[in-house]
């Protein structure tokens, strides 16, 4: 269940799960998770979703720059009507001046689409902060890692209740 992974972000390496999150948008709030998985740390994001959320139809999906894969989501706005808005990625090889460019309307579209983006990473925050769920220093077994995780997950939305 658990494995090494590799957080780009903060440029480590770490051993464990990686837990994924469908949610509703919410003005002004976190967002509301639809689904939540739980998946090997060395698991792409890009392929839990393609195993797990692509029957979604009329959906708009946002996404950080590892769900930039043209051919798969223009396959999947054509059979399920759902598109994936995603940050601007560089193109290997594109001409400077092409980059030059388009380098306003790209970046206008980027920041917009982490603006969106930005609550579900503040869920994710919360649920660190208010749970301490990346601490599982203790568990020994696959069930109590379960148990660790999806304990952690129910205490917060009831903290959200009361």
């Amino acid at each position: 269940m658990t494995d090494k992974g590799y957080c780009s972000t903060k440029s480590l390496y770490y051993f464990g799960v990686k837990l994924h999150a469908l949610a509703f948008r919410r003005e002004k709030t976190i967002p509301f998770p639809e689904e939540i998985l739980i998946t090997p740390a060395s698991v792409n994001d890009l392929t839990v979703f393609k195993e797990a959320w692509t029957n979604k139809g009329n959906r708009c999906f946002f996404g950080d720059k590892i769900y930039h894969n043209q051919d798969f989501f223009s396959d999947l706005e054509k059979e399920n009507n759902s598109i994936m808005m995603t940050p601007v990625k560089a193109v290997k090889g594109e001409c400077q001046d092409i980059r030059n460019r388009d380098k306003a309307a790209n970046d206008l579209f980027s920041t917009a689409v982490s603006r969106v983006r930005q609550p579900i990473e503040s869920f994710f925050n919360w649920l660190i902060e208010k749970t301490n769920i990346q601490k599982a220093s203790k568990v020994r077994s696959s069930k109590g890692l379960l148990i660790h995780i999806f304990g952690k997950i129910a205490a917060a939305f009831i903290y959200l209740i009361f």
